[in-house]
Parts: C-alpha cells; sequence; structure tokens
C-alpha cells in the first residue's frame, strides 16, 4: 500500500514536471478505441430501448477489463521485483494526471486571447469543449475555458488523484473508463438516448464524491491563492445545485465564486441552443487573465487533496 502511496505521489510529480508524454501511446487511448469497437458490436446485437441493456454491458466490460488488466500487470510485475512494480506504476500513475495537460490546452487559449486573435482562440477552446464555439465572442471563449478547467479540476484531476489514493492505478484506470465511457457515450441525443443512458448514470456516481471534496478544497485554495474565498463559498451555496449534471457545477460555482465572475449560461451544442441558469455574480467582466487563475486554484487544489488525503492512507497503513 505504501508503494501505491509513493507511486501516486510521483506520479503527480512527474506530470507537473514534464506533462503528458504524448510520445507513448497513451491507455485512454486505447480505452477509447475498445469503447468505439464495443458500441459497434452491441449495437448489432440491441434495438431500441435494448441498447440500454447493451450500454451496461459496455459499461461492466470496460470498467472491468481497465481495473483487472493493470493490477493483473502489477501483480507481475511485484512477483519479479517490488522495484519493477513501482516504476510501472508510477509511470501508470503520470499518465492518468491530467493537470499539465489542460493547464497546457487552456494556455493555447489564453495566449490566442492576448494576441486579439479570435478564431484562432475559438479553434483552441474546441480542443477543450464540448459546445460549439464558431460563434462565440472573445467573452464567450474565456468564459469556456475557465468553465472547463473549473470542471475539469475533479473529473481530469483530483477524482483520479483520489481513486488512486484508495487503489493505485488500476481504480485510477477503472476511474478514466468510467469518465471516458461519459464523455464519448453520455450525450441527450437521438443516438445515445438509451446506449449512453447508464454510462452517464454511473459517472454521476463515481464522480458524486470527489465533486464535492473538490469544492469544498477548491474553497481552501482560494483563500491561499489570494483569491475571493469568502464569496466562493458564498457562492458554492447558492449555485452548487444550479446545472443539469449532479456533479459540474460544484467546482464551476466555487471557481465563480472565486473569480468575481459569472459563468455558465445558455449554450450550444451540436447546433442546439441549450438553456443553462447562470453561476455566480458578474462582479467584474471576465478577462484572459482568469483563465491563468482557475489554473492555479486547480493546481493548488490538487496539491491539497494530495497531502491531506496521502497523510490520511499514510496513517491508515501505520495503524493497520
Amino acid at each position: 500500500m505504501i508503494m501505491s502511496l509513493a507511486a501516486c505521489a510521483a506520479g503527480f510529480l512527474l506530470d507537473f514536471i514534464f506533462g503528458d508524454p504524448v510520445w507513448l501511446y497513451h491507455p485512454v487511448r486505447l480505452i477509447g478505441s475498445g469503447i468505439s469497437l464495443g458500441e459497434r458490436l452491441l449495437r448489432r446485437c440491441f434495438r431500441g430501448r435494448g441498447l440500454i441493456f447493451g450500454g451496461a454491458v459496455l459499461w461492466i466490460i470496460m470498467a472491468g477489463l481497465s481495473f483487472l488488466i493493470p493490477f493483473g500487470a502489477l501483480v507481475l510485475a511485484q512477483k519479479i521485483h517490488p522495484g519493477v512494480r513501482f516504476v510501472l506504476e508510477t509511470f501508470w500513475c503520470y499518465q492518468i494526471f491530467a493537470a499539465r495537460c489542460l493547464c497546457k490546452e487552456s494556455g493555447k487559449v489564453y495566449d490566442r486571447l492576448k494576441e486579439q486573435d479570435l478564431p484562432g482562440a475559438r479553434h483552441a477552446v474546441s480542443m477543450i469543449v464540448g459546445r460549439d464555439t464558431g460563434s462565440l465572442s472573445a467573452e464567450g471563449v474565456t468564459k469556456a475555458a475557465v468553465e472547463t478547467v473549473a470542471e475539469n479540476t475533479s473529473d481530469g484531476v483530483t477524482a483520479p488523484l483520489i481513486y488512486m489514493l484508495i487503489g493505485g492505478a488500476p481504480l485510477g484506470f477503472f476511474y478514466k473508463a468510467v469518465n471516458t465511457m461519459d464523455s464519448m457515450l453520455g450525450y441527450k441525443n437521438e443516438k445515445y438516448m438509451y446506449f449512453g443512458r447508464i454510462p452517464a448514470r454511473m459517472d454521476d456516481v463515481f464522480n458524486y464524491i470527489p465533486a464535492r471534496i473538490t469544492a469544498l478544497f477548491m474553497i481552501l485554495s482560494a483563500f491561499l491563492c489570494g483569491l475571493n474565498g469568502k464569496n466562493a463559498w458564498k457562492i458554492y451555496r447558492r449555485d452548487r445545485r444550479k446545472h443539469a449534471s449532479p456533479n459540474s457545477a460544484q467546482t464551476e460555482s466555487v471557481c465563480a465564486g472565486a473569480l468575481g465572475v459569472r459563468l455558465a449560461g445558455d449554450a450550444v451544442y451540436f447546433g442546439r441552443l441549450h438553456k443553462k441558469e447562470y453561476l455566480g455574480d458578474a462582479l467584474r467582466p471576465i478577462e484572459p487573465e482568469d483563465i491563468k487563475r482557475a489554473g492555479r486554484l486547480m493546481y493548488v487544489t490538487a496539491f491539497l487533496v494530495l497531502l491531506v488525503f496521502g497523510m490520511v492512507k499514510a496513517a491508515l497503513i501505520v495503524l493497520i
């Protein structure tokens, strides 16, 4: 257990220093390929409302394999030498984290905005959000970038961190499979109305507690970052349920309050306008620097989660 804790901390540090190792085939891409193949095969077996069952079958298979394969590999590595297991698990933890990648991609949006290159900023933000970006104003692009950093503080950073602290890289990959299935299948449209229902619901389940833990740590981090922590707590209590997802507004509301800006609102997805409530109050206009501030808030939050839960796990290991 102590080896998994050390591997998780080392993976976090490697991601902070080097970012995502894009020179290697990423395991999450392999998970995505498996989801696409499974969807094609299962759609041949199920029709109509039966696609709900098909989606459930795919979820069980992909989530199960995503845990069992790395678990088995680590068992074999342990038999070779504990050091081999540590290196392998460290590298996998490093790949699972997405903090540096998120900052890098949102930083591209920031750079284009500072250059007053609106078409370039729209393209850059389209790489990290699911909404239509072709008609966004500079303010809309900035909001979209801040929102995705805020939401992914939980989805892409602290949630996998929490699962890795509990069950090492295998549980981290389990979570990434759950999250990836929601990203690929969890759309409320005709194609995925039934097939994506279970993957979307299960993502809500496995993100429920991490999203709320992250929100509370974000509020503390807002004080440490010199942001408006008091307002973050106020807006969190008021707006954390103002989203169709039970989890997304948890961290977005904190970020909106900490920055003193208004996020969310109506957005266009696949050509259709979706009505959404606003999060936060427009105490000032949003600006490109808020993208950087959201990134710093994300990193401090992640560090606090690692520090606190890492210490708790270490204490449990010693006591047990």
